[in-house]
Parts: C-alpha cells; structure tokens; sequence
C-alpha cells in the first residue's frame, strides 16, 4: 500500500475542490519529477473518470511525436477506458468531441474528473491544441456543474503562458492552481521514515544537498545502505540510476534543451550567478525576445533564481542555479565517464567535498528561509533576503555575505552558513574577517539600522573568546521545523 507522504495541504485543497459543487479547471504544475501525477493519484484517483497522458516529445531515439500520434494516442485512451470503437481523430477539436460524447454516455449525475497528465507534450506545433481545449472547456465543460478537469505538466513555463496567464479564450478560465514544490527537509525526514530508513539528519541535509527534495529521487533510496552508498549507486555505478537524468530533465521540459543546458552550465560555474547579458555574451545566444523566454522559463520550473543584490537596483539583476540536482550533476558527474564506482563513498574525508558541501549548504538554508526567520523569532516580520558581493581591489578587500535578510523593523540579518560536522569554532582570522563585513556593509545602510550576525550551521556554536561575534545562532534542527 502506498503512503503518500506531505502534500497535506494539497490534499485537502483538491478535496475541497471536489466537493466544489461547480465545474473546476485545475492547473497543477511543478518541476520535473516533484510528485504532481503520484499526488492527484492519491487524491483523486478512485473518481477519475478519464485519464489521459501526453507522449513525450521525444523518444529514445530522438524522434519527435508528431500530431498524429499524439491523436492516435489519445483515441486509444478513449477506447480503452470504455468509449465505442470509431474512428481515429484527425485533429484536436475532433478528438475533444469524441471526449465530450463519451463523458456524456457515462454520466450518472456524479462528479466526473477528468485528468490530463503532461498537457504541454500534446500541444506539437501547429496542432490547433489550445484552440480545440478552448472549445472542449468554454463550449461545454464549464456549463457542467459535476466536471472537474485536471490538468499538469513538468514545462512550468507552458502551463503559465498558456493556461495561467492566456489572453484568448480561456483568459481567467483557470478555476485553481496549484504549484507543487519540492519536498523541504521535514518531509524528507517524513518520507523516509515512512519507507524504514534510518538516516541522520546531517545525513538527510547531505542527501537535499544533492537532490534537492524530489520525492521521485529519494524513492531509489536502499534501506540498509548509507547515503554514501546510495549516492554511489544512483550516480556513480555501473547502470547508475540517474546517470542519464539531466539530460532527459531538459528534453522532456524544453523545446530547446542545448540552449538550457548552456545557460544552467555556465550558471553552474559562479556560486553568485551572472547577469543577463553576461549570460548572453559568455553563452553566444542571441539578445532577443527568445532569450528572455529561455530564462523565464528555466525560472518557472525553479532551476533558476533571479535575485537582486544587496544595495543594487533592478539593472543589475541576476540569475543563478538554484536546483540541487543540476549542481551536483555538473560539479560531479558532467566531464567523469569513468568514475571509480565507489567515487562517492571514497571520496567522503576529501577537501573539494568538504568545500562542494559548505557551498551546497548555502543552497539548502536558502530553500528554508521561512525555517531561518522562524528560528530567528521573525517569522511575522515582513523582510527580503538577497546574497551581497563587493568586489575588492589592491586597496580594499571584497566581501561576500551568503545571505542577508532586510526586514522592515530597522534590522539586517547578516547570515553565515557552515556546515560542520561538530559544533562550530570562530577562530581569530574569521572573527576578524566577520569585523571587517559589519563595518563594509555598515556604509551601506542607514544610520537606523542595526546588523545581527546570524550563525547557521548544523549542530550549533562552540562557546570561546570569539563565540559572541554572532548574535543568534540557528541549528541544522531547526532546518526541520
């Protein structure tokens, strides 16, 4: 029997929906692989009168699925979930009536749901796709006060343009949406526990480091193996399990992998990111409207994050990687065809592991920024969080700062993170180093606002002569709540 682990609040809102006593038209998206078809199983499953998946766009072999196959596909779904035999559609508008006449034949008065899974996939150029959905949902569904149609997709950015935020006919159409996110570390520990794995939590950061809380991940997950091993075994093995995912992650979510992959890649090289028109200028792609929908849409699928800069105005806007899986991936895997199948495991005491994890921690803190503010007694306070770079010269030093979280009761949280694995110890140098960015980033604010150095690490602060250099301190524990 499957559990489904978190997701309670989606849940109880698809439930409620349900029961809604009106025609919905849900739109449920999310990046790749977070859980958005297992969750409406769960949910809904037992009331899906019909149900239907998109192919993917392209096969094994690297053909693309033309529209006829999408249709052919379609009609079979028909048939085999209780539709007479016909004839095979021809086109969208067609196959959207064969839809509604079957409906129609099986409707006892009960909620009917309708599920279409991976809806961006069925829309292949000059398919007429949104114009027939257009029809099927302001021609008849919406006037059935017992339809409910649910509709998903891993290309983020397509069911924003297309469904969200359409200005045609089904401007506003769109009764409820639903952004799945990935797991946070509570639910990692949650799930888990419920599959009987023992892990640590320092281990279970470690595992959100490198997978960022995908539930379809984690599941590969060996009971009876360390994270160590599992690592090893999805990565790094002969047959590893995810040794192909990256590439298929963007084939199966953009029309134009190459050029996403391009940006991600060199994202992956700078911590602190890069503008858009460095992005252009160190890629080669063209300054052009195509572009800004490359970054939008590999911004509406969270692989990347825009973020102003501390003190900056909008000009100087950046992007950088954010999801965990692109950058491991690209850290450790891109480049290693011949990796010892034990690479991980062995690799554990080593010095770029140790600095590949201070750097992933940084990641993970920033994914938990409602945890951090929790932890800090601010939860309620209204605040915006960026990093700060001031580059340094041969008469002043730079200053980086991980995070800074500026909140509107005159206090600036200037964030540390280090992941240790033992309580952590303020050394002279750092104590000094930490001195020379209060006074740096004093020059920046007003005269009304007062810096509290924040600590967040994993097991807490080990009291000496320079512990008192941070005003608060927030544990890897706290990460969980």
């Amino acid at each position: 029997m499957s559990i489904l682990v978190g997701r309670q609040q989606e849940q109880q809102e698809l439930r409620d929906l349900y029961v809604s006593g009106r025609a919905e038209f849900i739109a449920v998206y999310g990046r790749r692989r977070v859980g958005k078809t297992y969750l409406i199983d769960e949910t809904l499953g037992s009331h899906i009168s019909f149900r239907h998946a998109g192919l993917s766009p392209i096969d094994d072999d690297g053909k693309r699925s033309m529209l006829k196959d999408q249709l052919r596909h379609f009609y079979n779904s028909l048939l085999s979930q209780g539709m007479k035999k016909s004839k095979c559609p021809t086109s969208w508008m067609e196959a959207f009536f064969m839809l509604e006449m079957h409906l129609q034949s099986i409707d006892d008065g009960k909620r009917q749901v309708v599920f279409l899974d991976e809806l961006p996939w069925m829309d292949t150029p000059r398919s007429g796709f949104v114009t027939a959905l257009e029809g099927f949902w302001n021609g008849w569904a919406c006037h059935r006060h017992n339809f409910m149609l649910v509709v998903c997709g891993s290309a983020t950015s397509w069911i924003l343009d297309n469904l969200i935020n359409n200005h045609g006919g089904l401007y506003g159409r769109i009764t409820y949406e639903m952004k799945l996110s990935p797991f946070t570390l509570k639910e990692c520990e949650a799930f888990f526990q419920s599959r009987n794995i023992k892990m640590s939590r320092y281990d279970i950061v470690q595992s959100y480091m490198i997978l960022g809380g995908i539930p379809y991940y984690l599941s590969y997950f060996q009971k009876g193996m360390s994270l160590a091993q599992n690592i090893d075994r999805l990565f790094f093995a002969t047959g590893a399990k995810l040794r192909d995912e990256y590439d298929r992650l963007f084939s199966a979510v953009f029309s134009n992998p190459d050029d996403m992959k391009k940006i991600v890649g060199l994202l992956s090289t700078k911590h602190a990111g890069f503008t858009r028109q460095e992005i252009l200028q160190k890629t080669g792609i063209d300054d052009s409207g195509s572009a800004t929908k490359m970054l939008k849409a590999l911004e509406a699928s969270d692989f990347i994050l825009k973020y102003v800069p501390f003190g900056a105005g909008k000009r100087n806007e950046a992007y950088k990687l954010s999801d965990s899986f692109c950058l491991f991936f690209l850290y450790w895997v891109v480049g290693h065809d011949k990796m010892n199948p034990d690479f991980w495991m062995l690799s554990q005491q080593s010095q770029s592991v140790n600095s590949w994890r201070g750097i992933s921690f940084e990641e993970v803190c920033l994914v938990h920024i409602q945890q951090i503010k929790a932890a800090l007694g601010i939860a309620g306070v209204s605040s915006t969080q960026s990093a700060w770079t001031l580059r340094g010269d041969d008469e002043k030093e730079g200053v980086q700062i991980d995070l800074l979280i500026s909140r509107k009761d005159n206090v600036l949280n200037m964030c540390e993170m280090k992941f240790c694995g033992d309580e952590y110890k303020v050394s002279k140098a750092y104590e000094r180093k930490l001195a020379h960015r209060q006074i740096v980033l004093s020059e920046m604010v007003n005269r009304r606002t007062v810096i509290h150095p924040v600590l967040v690490t994993t097991y807490g602060l080990s009291y000496n002569e320079y512990s008192g250099s941070f005003v608060h301190t927030v544990v890897m524990d706290d990460l969980f709540k």
